[in-house]
């Protein structure tokens, strides 16, 4: 129950190695993926945990094991932040950079495609914030955390 397939360290390691490649992967993903979770993203989430499970834990069938890569995972994850919060760079890595989607009422389509935002999720999110139109915002901005902030014009 208690005994360990491989040393407790090979777990810290395995548990970081596959902390860092999902966390770029999904970095390279694009934003979308984390604003707003569809059924579609849910699925791919789970499936995705479910295959990374023996790259974690290896033949490992133990209670023991998955804690030790859960411990590195998250203390690795609180390193991330604090390094984050500390470096500006290190948190223009991680988190990226906030874009503009429209400007003075005139959408950036080429912005929106890049980013793989439909006009219809546009349109939704404006109507979420009470507005009919791109022509009545400021500016549109699709936030480093996935999040569309808009600003309504004066």
């Amino acid at each position: 129950m208690f005994e360990l397939a491989m040393p407790w360290w090979e777990f810290a390691l395995r548990g970081t190695i596959c902390y860092v490649g999902l966390l770029l992967l999904l970095r390279f993903t694009g934003k979308r993926s984390f604003g707003e979770l569809a059924p579609f993203d849910i699925v791919v989430l789970i499936i995705v945990g479910g295959l990374l499970r023996p790259a974690v834990t290896g033949n490992d069938h133990s209670l023991l094991g998955p804690f030790i890569s859960i411990v590195a995972i998250l203390a690795l994850d609180k390193i991330l932040g604090k390094l984050a919060a500390t470096f500006p760079l290190v948190d223009r890595v991680l988190e990226g950079r906030s874009v503009v989607l429209a400007q003075h009422g005139q959408l950036r389509t080429d912005v929106l495609k890049r980013h793989s935002i439909s006009l219809g999720a546009l349109e939704r999110e404006l109507r979420s914030h009470e507005l009919r139109d791109v022509a009545e915002t400021d500016e549109v901005r699709l936030e480093a955390n996935g999040r569309v902030t808009i600003l309504k014009k004066a």
